[in-house]
């Protein structure tokens, strides 16, 4: 049974640090790419950043490069995305995904609402 769990959401203010983290389950770690997206009120869910497990490879959104750091723990299954400087237009709910290179298919997590507010 897949299971792709966040944590770490919260409420901080503007400047600061957060970190999420993603555990998985139930398939093969190092054959997906994982990644964080997010998605706003009123807005599109978007890619905020990926990597891939084998190699270690990450891209990022325009918007979060230099303020946002996405790693794995291959031997805890684990993916976080470390924020920090954090703005009131990075609120939104962060969503966990996990893309198989092989035949793309996706696994999502239930979400993890961040606001960044004073």
């Amino acid at each position: 049974q897949v299971q792709v769990v966040e944590s770490g959401g919260g409420l901080v203010q503007p400047g600061g640090s957060l970190r999420l983290s993603c555990a998985v389950s139930g398939f093969t770690f190092t054959w997906y790419r994982m990644a964080w997206y997010r998605q706003a009120p009123g807005k599109e869910r978007e890619l905020v950043a990926g990597i891939v497990v084998a190699d270690g490879y990450t891209n990022y959104a325009d918007s979060v490069k230099g303020r946002f750091t996405i790693s794995r723990d291959n031997a805890k299954k684990t993916v976080d995305l470390q924020m920090n400087s954090l703005k009131p237009e990075d609120t939104a709910v962060y969503y966990c995904n996990a893309e198989s290179l092989g035949d793309w298919r996706q696994y999502w997590g239930q979400g993890t609402q961040v606001t960044v507010s004073s």
